[in-house]
């Protein structure tokens, strides 16, 4: 219901445009009957004027759609870009950083995560690589805490967090 109601702006503002230009050649019409100019006024003003306003509102309505059609398709393809690039980071390799040495000595099992104050990684995610304060825990004292999970490399998924 909301995707007509928003295509709606685009078909009004055409409708708005043919009624401005119907308006504007009628009030041209009627001033041409007439010889003298105080007679033309009237038509002049109430077919011109009006049908100006009616143009520009049309023409604003057309736009206004035109950029909405836009906005919905550039987030369609950041949306897009974005799964891409997660889907990428997925299999990150990292180094032996800070975190990773933290994590590896907690001997907390193949669950273990290293965590920061608002989200928890992997031992090898390269966001963490090299960064001092990681607190090395379980995967499931990490989601119980309200830490988010790192997009980037995962640590929710099924797959071994730490290599043997």
């Amino acid at each position: 219901m909301r995707d007509r109601l928003l295509s709606l702006g685009g078909r009004l503002g055409i409708l708005y445009c043919i009624a401005g230009f119907v308006l504007v050649f009628l009030g041209w019409n009627g001033a041409a009957t007439y010889n003298r100019t105080f007679e033309q006024f009237p038509y002049l003003v109430s077919g011109g004027i009006a049908g100006l306003g009616l143009i520009v509102l049309g023409s604003a309505l057309i736009i206004a759609q035109s950029l909405r059609e836009d906005r919905s398709s550039l987030r369609g393809s950041i949306d897009e870009l974005r799964a891409a690039i997660e889907g990428l980071g997925g299999g990150a390799v990292g180094g032996g950083g800070t975190a990773a040495g933290a994590g590896a000595g907690a001997g907390g099992g193949g669950d273990t995560v290293v965590a920061s104050t608002a989200s928890y990684h992997r031992v090898t995610c390269r966001v963490v690589e090299g960064q001092a304060g990681m607190v090395p825990m379980s995967l499931a004292e990490a989601a119980a805490s309200g830490r988010t999970a790192c997009r980037i490399c995962a640590p929710d998924d099924a797959a071994p967090l730490r290599s043997a």
